[in-house]
């Protein structure tokens, strides 16, 4: 089996499958070298002499240049290499758009069609606080009712979403909270919804159900803490047993993928990401759009020095215009901040192998396939166009997780090389980028992705994951599900009062 690879014809790194000592011949597609110092896994290697200031090129595209003078076989890590990118950037529309096939046969699920045609693929309910003042009473909610569950059979769990916000919040952070949170009474994963609010907090209950609208109004209950006489508690599990009647006979049903929605995450990433799991995930991708489906991709600041690819498969130049938005406005908060954009990769991606942001934005992006960009979503918008969506969320994991989940995707496909346990409020499947990972934590851990690496075809691999993702949109638990954890973070960016 080869010890490095080069991933584009263009390249001048290569990439160490595994560990490799100093001193070993190799040679790779035609060019052979020596290794000058040990090579971990994941990391890459010259396959020529750089010279200083040189371009130091992977996936066919420069991810930085080099700040000194590099031998060819000496490592090419984060100590040697610098990011090329900068600020603002005027951009042009070149669209380079590639059409997938529709699929010949349909594919299908196991989910719950809801009163507005919506599918969801679980069916719990959702007790949701307006404000983090009545996070106790949610959680006393949650832990009483959970005893009474096996009385609904067709409830799967009930679940509380504590947070910090909904009050002394100005601006945009107030609106996020409301915006994340109205998304979250309208996902077609809840079975039903208990909003619980306090009663003098800044997201007062009245204006956030008239932003919350329409709702099936024996599935969705609100109560406001202060208001009531007596035990608050009392009264809301009086609610989430109306809530639970109403849905104690929901059961599974086939349901197309076309109704599938997939939010595409990555996070704690390193040199194998964009080598197997990430382009993995790039091919479900294609494949649920040739479905008819819908996937997201989001994290933009992992978008920089990869975006013109993005950009060039937008669908129209209104599409193309609302990328560059994306790019730069996210740009301009980095800016706005006093912080460089370029202020990543983090201290395990750079262990992992990922030198610049560049590097890792252009592992990043091909979580997104090949297909054509339909629209792209500001912050708490939920979708509206199937197929490839974009997202303007930053790269914070639990943060562009409920982001995801709150533009309607019902399941989140996180890659990643070091490993997390955590979960946003949908199912939040880990695909490991190498087989130590997934070997090393399989509580955490759904599916493999390096058995690429390790010699499984990617067709088999891909067969393998279809199946995988049919199966937890048919109700198998995720690995985050199992123990419970269930999170929601809601983005800011201002002052709290």
């Amino acid at each position: 089996m080869a010890e490095f690879i080069k991933i584009n014809p263009a390249d001048n790194v290569a990439v160490a499958i595994r560990d490799v000592d100093a001193g070993g011949s190799f040679d790779v597609d035609g060019t052979t070298f020596v290794t000058l110092t040990k090579v971990p896994a994941g990391h890459k290697v010259a396959l020529k002499n750089l010279a200083a200031g040189e371009d130091v090129v992977k996936y066919g595209f420069p991810i930085g240049h080099a700040l000194v003078e590099v031998e060819k076989g000496g490592l090419v890590d984060h100590t040697v290499l610098k990011t090329n990118l900068e600020g603002l950037l005027e951009y042009s529309y070149r669209p380079s758009l590639t059409e997938i096939a529709p699929a010949e046969e349909m594919a299908f699920f196991k989910g719950y069609r809801r009163a507005d045609g919506r599918a969801g693929i679980r069916n719990e309910i959702w007790i949701i606080p307006t404000v983090g003042c009545v996070n106790g009473v949610v959680k006393s909610l949650r832990q009483r009712f959970e005893k009474e569950l096996e009385a609904y059979p067709g409830v799967e769990k009930v679940i509380d979403f504590p947070h910090n916000y909904g009050c002394s919040q100005l601006g945009d952070d107030h609106e996020n909270t409301r915006r994340i949170l109205a998304d979250m009474v309208h996902h077609p994963n809840a079975a039903g919804v208990l909003v619980v609010a306090l009663g003098c907090e800044n997201n007062q209950l009245s204006s956030f159900r008239e932003l919350v609208g329409e709702v099936d109004e024996s599935r969705v209950k609100f109560m406001e803490s202060q208001k009531i006489q007596g035990d608050e508690v009392e009264y809301g599990l009086g609610l989430l047993r109306e809530i639970a009647e109403a849905a104690k006979d929901d059961r599974r049903e086939d349901v197309p993928v076309s109704e599938l929605k997939v939010g595409l995450k990555c996070g704690g990433s390193d040199g194998f990401s964009g080598i197997t799991a990430n382009p993995l995930l790039g091919r479900f991708s294609d494949w649920i759009v040739s479905q008819g489906g819908t996937t997201v991709l989001t994290e933009v600041p992992e978008m920089f020095g990869a975006e013109t690819i993005l950009m060039s498969r937008c669908k129209d130049e209104k599409t193309f215009d609302k990328t560059v938005h994306l790019i730069n406005d996210f740009k301009a908060y980095f800016m706005k901040n006093d912080q460089p954009v370029y202020e990543n990769p983090s201290p395990g991606n750079k262990a992992g192998g990922i030198s610049t942001l560049e590097e890792k934005s252009l592992g990043c992006t091909q979580k997104s396939g090949n297909s054509i960009v339909r629209d792209v979503l500001l912050y708490g918008d939920r979708l509206q166009v199937k197929g490839l969506n974009l997202l303007s969320a930053p790269g914070n994991d639990l943060v562009a997780s409920t982001a995801l989940a709150a533009a309607g995707c019902q399941i989140v496909l996180f890659t990643t090389g070091r490993g997390t346990p955590f979960g946003t409020f949908v199912p939040t499947a880990k695909i490991s980028t190498n087989s130590t990972l997934a070997a090393n934590k399989p509580l955490w851990i759904d599916f493999n992705a390096g058995a690429i690496i390790d010699g499984t075809s990617s067709e088999e691999v891909d067969k393998d994951f279809i199946d995988f993702v049919l199966d937890v949109a048919s109700g198998m638990h995720t690995n985050n599900e199992k123990p419970g954890y269930s999170e929601i973070a809601i983005f800011k960016s201002g002052v709290t009062l």
